[in-house]
């Protein structure tokens, strides 16, 4: 790994933006294994002068959690507990935000003032230790300790994860399978162990597996293993977690196989070969995620209790729906929140029904990670994720919450999807298509010239130009506190072909308004965060000015007056075509 990350950080992106082979080092983790674009992974990294031993911050809105990130490119075998102790420091720094945006760089500084807002927002902190080495066996020890001291903090509970040249391997070609992750992997059964039976015509494993053995299963961290599972981690702060990690590290850790009520994974299919050997293809544990993630916090520890074991439960189930139904089953030891099940909601059935009879060539994916069928038209294929966040974007007016979809499938769920049958197909397909050519713009080639600060917030800041088309309609209609009929708006818009002129006011307007904010004066010891300004509403008063600005002063720019002319024909719309806002705050 060493030497392919030396020959790839050669490459111009790596060699023009960063000065130092430890920050690229860095960077190529952010681009590879956290899958950062470019312009998202310059502003991730903090490394530098007054950088307080954190090299990079990754804000997860998917995952809910916070990476805080210290590499260690180095060509050696071993690398001592240096390291682990600057990663400490960290941690003890990151207790005090006030304090730490004091002292820190600007770029930490502007960092630190989102990982606050993400706090408040109960995500979880993952301290990520990357090396192109492995740690000594002293630093091994250090880190068996320093993972216990983080478990066990209860003013700033957070984990630590050593990445080095191993993990940083199986990451990396986890990653390449993101596309498309099908687990392959194969536990060694102890005989007597085990016991092998068919039930219903089902081949079922249920075996005690040493805790050791669970830290080799692939896909743990990156949530890869658990796909089919209706919820990823709770963090360590969850009770039961709690409670796992106590008997770890306590002196009954060997009745862990009593305390614990046993993993649940399905696979696609299993064999068993040689010496016990048992062989999973399309492998997820759907009961277990929690326990995993404890198991693999505590990790050092781990692999030094003998003798303690965990009940396993394996079971062949390639058919999809009957895998979800063992997922939800599995799970109902501990109350499943209902974001967790939407997929399953009558209202969400009642849309993909009417949505995928409205157009037949179309697909309404309701299930994480599921795929439309290759004989369908993509154009015309809706996620259930992407849907919530369009709907509180153009009808709810509020594309600064979009980026979390634990608010909208939880917290404003009922607001969003309270009468499905109401809410027709085409309304849906034309939030998506004016999504699909919104989208068009955030690529590399920037063609609209956005801001570095925008297209590196590309999780959740295009729904702001959504929310920006949507105002350009209402604010042309005298309507500035009203929402238009977004199928209304498509049909009009391309039938007097200005889609892409429309999206392209929006995105600009959304620039506008971004650098405006930027260049207001702030209070001493405050930095600018654009994360942070995208996710107030007070952003929202800004685009509304700044799409203002733009229709006054189009008729003073050279052809402007035709152009007013065409561009208000268009976007005048009759009073029947705008309804109320829908509340979501």
């Amino acid at each position: 790994m060493y030497n392919k990350i030396v020959d790839e950080i050669k490459q111009p992106y790596y060699m023009q933006n960063f000065p130092n082979n430890g920050q690229r080092f860095v960077a190529w983790y952010l681009r590879n294994i956290h899958l950062k674009d470019m312009n998202e992974t310059k502003d991730c990294i903090t490394d530098g002068p007054d950088d307080k031993q954190i090299d990079a911050i990754v804000i997860d809105e998917d995952k809910s959690t916070v990476f805080v990130i210290q590499g260690k490119f180095i060509g050696s075998d071993k690398v001592d507990a240096e390291p682990l102790r600057e990663v400490l420091s960290s941690w003890i720094q990151l207790k005090d935000l006030v304090r730490l945006q004091e002292v820190a760089n600007t770029k930490l500084k502007r960092r630190l003032s989102e990982v606050s807002t993400a706090l408040d927002d109960d995500y979880d902190v993952s301290f990520e230790l990357i090396t192109t080495s492995s740690l000594t066996d002293s630093a091994k020890k250090d880190l068996a300790t320093f993972q216990e001291q983080l478990a066990d903090a209860e003013d700033f509970a957070a984990t630590i994860h050593l990445v080095d040249q191993d993990e940083l391997r199986r990451r990396y070609d986890m990653a390449l399978e993101t596309d498309n992750p099908s687990i392959r992997h194969m536990v060694r059964l102890e005989p007597g162990r085990y016991l092998k039976m068919d039930i219903g015509g089902t081949q079922a494993v249920l075996a005690a597996i040493q805790l050791k053995d669970c830290l080799g299963f692939p896909g743990i961290k990156d949530g890869t293993l658990f796909q089919k599972n209706v919820r990823q981690s709770l963090g360590l702060s969850n009770a039961v977690n709690k409670g796992i990690k106590n008997t770890i590290y306590g002196d009954k850790h060997r009745d862990f196989f009593f305390f614990h009520n046993g993993i649940t994974a399905i696979c696609n299919r299993m064999s068993f070969g040689p010496d016990n050997q048992l062989d999973f293809q399309g492998l997820s544990v759907v009961n277990g995620c929690q326990s995993f993630n404890t198991i693999l916090s505590c990790s050092e520890r781990v692999k030094t209790v003998e003798d303690t074991y965990v009940m396993f439960r394996f079971y062949e189930i390639p058919q999809r729906e009957r895998a979800d139904r063992i997922s939800i089953s599995t799970n109902s030891q501990s109350a499943v929140k209902p974001r967790d099940l939407r997929s399953n909601d009558k209202r969400v059935l009642n849309l993909k029904k009417a949505f995928e009879q409205k157009y037949p060539m179309g697909y309404f994916i309701t299930k994480r990670g599921e795929e439309p069928p290759a004989d369908k038209d993509r154009r015309v294929a809706l996620d259930l994720s992407d849907l919530g966040k369009y709907l509180i974007s153009w009808h709810s007016q509020r594309p600064n919450i979009a980026y979390s979809e634990t608010k909208i499938f939880d917290k404003y769920f009922e607001q969003l999807f309270k009468r499905p049958e109401e809410y027709k197909p085409e309304k849906a397909q034309s939030l998506n298509l004016w999504m699909q050519e919104v989208l068009k713009d955030w690529v590399p080639s920037n063609p609209l010239g956005l801001n570095e600060s925008l297209l590196a917030m590309r999780a959740y800041a295009p729904y702001h130009q959504l929310y920006a088309v949507s105002m350009c309609f209402a604010i042309s209609s005298v309507q500035p506190d009203r929402v238009p009929n977004p199928s209304v708006c498509w049909e009009r818009a391309q039938s007097r072909n200005m889609v892409a002129q429309i999206v392209e006011i929006a995105g600009s307007c959304l620039n506008t308004a971004l650098e405006a904010a930027a260049n207001e004066p702030l209070p001493q010891n405050r930095v600018f965060s654009p994360q942070n300004w995208i996710k107030a509403k007070t952003c929202l008063s800004a685009i509304n000015q700044a799409i203002r600005q733009y229709f006054n002063m189009l008729p003073t720019m050279p052809g402007g007056k035709d152009m007013s002319k065409n561009l208000k024909d268009c976007l005048a719309l009759s009073t029947e075509d705008f309804e109320y806002r829908w509340a979501a705050d």
